[in-house]
């Protein structure tokens, strides 16, 4: 088989890539990078999004395509300028990569795109599902309806198109995780805001595992949330960081001073959502890692 995958250099793409060159199928990765060192039998690297030269020549036949081209989220301060470049990036790579489609002469049968939990806005108590509807109100909410909205052009190209909400892919080198065991290991974990915001999260193995299972089933497609059956508050995700680290988790951080530290993006943190996977857990898809527990000793030890 063979897949494209934009976006392949970020930690999502690397651990897809890891998967599925195991699998001895090829991966073409494309990037904006001129040279890469690291080619290998199962992964290649082809340039795109420059003025000089159009991937499609250089590319075979291609089975699956997975979108997660964007600017990093979690990496600075969410100023206009950052927050106009996470959104300019992501419909402007998913707007190239909707054209390579529509000139690539056997299309691919499948485009899983990127998203974010994100779409289904900030709730203490209601519980959403794939069939929630979006709301808007909030800046991720708004990137996410967006971005999905661009994607979905592939269906109109004959193409299976599944939109993967991502929740907080939990990476034991990679993403948020590293930020928040930084506390526990100085001995100063603590709850983040009131604590009763919930966290939707995953481990990065079961992400994988997820997105081989839906090119896996073709009658799966549109929004899969792909998070663990199991979220939790984060005072729990906070104590159960501090009970696997043998730490203790005793300060509170209240919302106003992780404002004034972080900005706008600390709501990411404060706010949260309960995102359930509905369409996963029907397909019957068995989860490696299910509770937060398990997923902290895997990566942590």
């Amino acid at each position: 088989m063979n897949l494209l995958i934009t976006g392949g250099t970020g930690f999502i793409g690397r651990a897809l890539s890891k998967h599925f060159s195991s699998l001895e199928h090829h991966v073409y990765i494309l990037t904006r990078r001129a040279v890469i060192s690291h080619q290998s039998q199962y992964i290649h690297y082809v340039q795109w999004l420059t003025d000089r030269r159009s991937p499609l020549h250089q590319l075979p036949p291609i089975d699956v395509v997975i979108n997660l081209a964007g600017a990093p989220i979690y990496d600075e301060r969410w100023t206009e300028s950052k927050k106009k470049e996470i959104l300019k990036s992501r419909l402007h790579a998913t707007k190239a990569l909707i054209h390579l489609l529509e000139n690539m002469p056997k299309k691919p049968f499948l485009l899983i795109s990127a998203s974010s939990v994100g779409y289904y806005g900030a709730s203490r108590t209601q519980m959403f599902t794939e069939e929630s509807s979006f709301d808007g109100s909030e800046f991720l909410a708004d990137v996410s309806y967006r971005w999905e909205k661009e994607a979905m052009r592939a269906e109109q190209l004959g193409i299976r198109t599944v939109l993967a909400r991502f929740g907080l892919v939990l990476d034991a080198n990679d993403g948020v995780l590293p930020k928040l065991l930084l506390p526990y290991r100085y001995f100063i974990g603590g709850t983040i805001g009131s604590g009763k915001q919930w966290v939707s999260w995953i481990h990065i193995d079961d992400l994988v595992r997820l997105i081989d299972f839906i090119i896996k089933h073709p009658y799966l497609e549109g929004p899969i949330n792909v998070t663990a059956p199991s979220p939790v508050k984060m005072k729990e995700f906070g104590q159960t960081i501090g009970k696997v680290m043998k730490r203790p988790h005793w300060l509170i951080f209240p919302a106003f001073i992780l404002k004034l530290i972080f900005g706008e993006i600390s709501e990411l943190f404060i706010k949260g959502q309960k995102v359930m996977p509905k369409k996963a857990l029907t397909a019957s898809f068995v989860y490696q890692y299910p509770s937060l527990e398990e997923a902290l000793k895997s990566l942590l030890n």
